[in-house]
């Protein structure tokens, strides 16, 4: 009888901490979700998670972060590039962080490292659309040296990682020393709304997929890998458009071997399978960079250039 007793004990502790662990595995899940973008069923407005980013701890001889990842500060000149060191601070950029609400006036320039911030265009119903991407070889600021002070677009960390950022007073004061920051950051500029224009007409006049293969190409000149943390639901609110579409799109490229994909991450598996498929626009958008930028010679290899000084035509 005891020993009966104690087996049914035995047993429910064993209930107890696998139903434990479940409901841990849901919540994960719920977070993950919860962490980018939450849809309220009554009226489909998404809420972001807004956040106070803190500075990590200044980087050691050993550290794998350097302000040398972020395309734009390998470009300055050994001068430039001293004189802000020492007000560059290292961040972490979690997933569905929300750097900047529309129209708001940023405190910090961020320049990204391994981290990829969305841009997304919200409307007054509160739906929401990207419409750019910026990762290492940009940066999120563009409005406070542009002279508009307040931006009209959301700014979401699409993909978790690191970047630096720069008070707005300083990166003004760099600005306004009419240097090769200043001719640098307006090349940028221009590149950033080419990528705009371009996605703007992708989503009208090209179907689903290739503005898939686009988002995931463009994802992917940005990373070291091939493996995407994120979700079908997730590139649908990036793309505008409803989760079974892009659940349709995903499946064509998986049944082709382009990609592979489970809960929460997508592989590709042959990116020139995606060249196969996408449409012009993400040649366009990879020409107007290379055109822009063509000239630049990085102080320290950014990953796409040698080891000499920036030199921009005045």
């Amino acid at each position: 009888m005891y020993r009966n007793r104690r087996s049914r004990s035995v047993r429910c502790t064993t209930d107890t901490r696998e139903n434990r662990r479940a409901r841990l595995g849901r919540h994960f899940e719920a977070e993950f979700y919860l962490r980018f973008v939450f849809i309220r069923r009554d009226d489909k407005r998404r809420l972001f998670r807004s956040v106070t980013l803190h500075p990590c701890p200044r980087p050691t001889m050993s550290s794998p972060h350097s302000p040398n990842q972020n395309h734009l500060l390998a470009a300055l000149p050994t001068a430039e590039f001293e004189r802000l060191l020492p007000h560059l601070e290292l961040v972490p950029m979690r997933l569905g962080d929300l750097l900047c609400e529309s129209g708001d006036q940023l405190q910090h320039g961020y320049f990204p490292t391994s981290a990829i911030v969305s841009l997304h265009y919200v409307m007054e119903s509160g739906a929401s659309v990207e419409v750019a991407g910026v990762g290492n070889e940009g940066m999120l600021g563009i409005s406070l040296f542009m002279g508009g002070q307040t931006t009209l677009t959301r700014a979401i960390v699409q993909t978790a990682g690191h970047g630096y950022r720069l008070r707005s007073r300083l990166l003004m004061e760099e600005f306004n020393r009419f240097g090769l920051m200043l001719r640098l950051l307006l090349r940028y500029t221009q590149a950033l709304i080419t990528q705009m224009a371009q996605t703007a007409a992708c989503n009208r006049h090209h179907s689903l997929l290739q503005q898939l293969c686009r988002w995931l190409l463009l994802t992917l000149d940005r990373m070291p890998s091939s493996d995407l943390i994120t979700t079908q639901e997730l590139i649908a609110s990036m793309l505008g458009v409803r989760r079974t579409g892009v659940t349709e799109a995903a499946g064509k490229l998986k049944d082709l071997g382009v990609i592979s994909y489970r809960r929460g991450h997508i592989t590709v598996l042959d990116r020139s399978l995606l060249n196969v498929h996408v449409c012009e626009c993400y040649d366009v958008v990879k020409r107007e960079y290379a055109r822009l930028l063509c000239d630049v010679q990085y102080r320290q290899n950014a990953g796409a250039a040698g080891n000499a000084i920036l030199r921009l035509p005045a």
